[in-house]
C-alpha cells in the first residue's frame, strides 16, 4: 500500500508517522578567479587531472596554490592555497581533508571546498 502524503508527513495504515525533510544551505558570493575557493580534491579518474588543475591555478593565480599528490584509493591529489599550509602543518591538514572528503567522493569526482582557519591564542602574564 502506498503511504498517504500529508504536507511533509507520511501517514500509513499502522498509525505510524514518519517525516522526510531536506535542509538546503545556499552560499552565494562574487565569482572568483580561479573558481575553486580554497581547495580542490581530485579523484583518480576525474575528467581533469592534477597537472591540468595545477597549470590552471598557476595561470590564473600564480604562486597561490600547491598540489599535494595522495596515495589513496579514490583521491589522486589535493590542490590547496599556500596560505593554508603556512598556518597548519600539511600532514595535519591533509588528514582532516581526507577524513571528511573520502566519505563523499567517488574516484571520478572533483570536489571544491572552502576551508577557513581561525587561530585562537590565550596567554597568561604576570602583573607587575
Amino acid at each position: 500500500m502506498i503511504p498517504e502524503w500529508n504536507g511533509g508527513i507520511h501517514m500509513n495504515n499502522e498509525n505510524n508517522v514518519s517525516s522526510r525533510k531536506a535542509t538546503i544551505s545556499l552560499k552565494i558570493s562574487e565569482f572568483e578567479v580561479p573558481p575553486m575557493q580554497d581547495l580542490l580534491i581530485i579523484g583518480r579518474k576525474a575528467p581533469i587531472g592534477p597537472e591540468a588543475v595545477r597549470r590552471m591555478a598557476q595561470a590564473l593565480s600564480p604562486e597561490q596554490f600547491a598540489l599535494v599528490k595522495m596515495d589513496h584509493p579514490k583521491i589522486e591529489a589535493v590542490l590547496l592555497r599556500n596560505s593554508l599550509l603556512q598556518m597548519i602543518d600539511e600532514k595535519v591538514l591533509m588528514n582532516i581533508i581526507l577524513e571528511e572528503a573520502e566519505r563523499m567522493i567517488s574516484d571520478t569526482m572533483v570536489l571544491r571546498s572552502e576551508l577557513k582557519i581561525a587561530i585562537s591564542v590565550q596567554r597568561e602574564v604576570d602583573l607587575l
